[in-house]
């Protein structure tokens, strides 16, 4: 089934984890609708920018799926509205940056990045049409443990 022109839903539920563990990671109509709003109003106008294919790390989490990879309970992944996005060959710090400037969005969060090496860590986008808050920041971690700052730091 195809969500947009280049995405389709196998790509944004097909979870390494949930295959591993023999989970379901099945969405719900809801869910559909969700991750094609994500996919037709953010990951299309990337791909359609870019011209190159947006690797999909991760998209709609059932909650126990999300719960094993360690995920928020409140995630954007389990409501289908949120994507873990790299386009191999673009730095994810530049990435981060034309989705805040060209896209409406709940939520970019430059996760993990390493300033000099473009292809370190990876972009998290959300789309929720009800509350597009345009939230920016960069997750790192400081002596050990997760902290996300605001604004897009590479």
């Amino acid at each position: 089934m195809k969500l947009s022109p280049n995405f389709s839903l196998a790509e944004m539920i097909k979870s390494d984890t949930a295959l591993r563990l023999d989970m379901e990671n099945e969405p719900d109509d809801d869910h559909i609708d969700n991750l094609t709003a994500l996919c037709e109003n953010v990951l299309q106008k990337v791909r359609d920018h870019y011209g190159k294919g947006v690797k999909v790390n991760s998209g709609f989490r059932h909650p126990d799926v999300n719960a094993k990879v360690g995920g928020s309970t409140t995630s954007d992944h389990c409501k289908g509205m949120a994507a873990d996005i790299e386009i191999p060959g673009i730095a994810n710090a530049d990435l981060a940056e034309w989705i805040v400037e060209n896209c409406e969005f709940r939520q970019v969060i430059l996760e993990f990045y390493t300033p000099g090496v473009p292809d370190s860590g990876w972009v998290h986008v959300s789309y929720n049409p009800d509350d597009n808050k345009k939230q920016v920041l960069t997750a790192m971690k400081e002596n050990g443990k997760t902290v996300y700052k605001p604004g897009l730091i590479a």
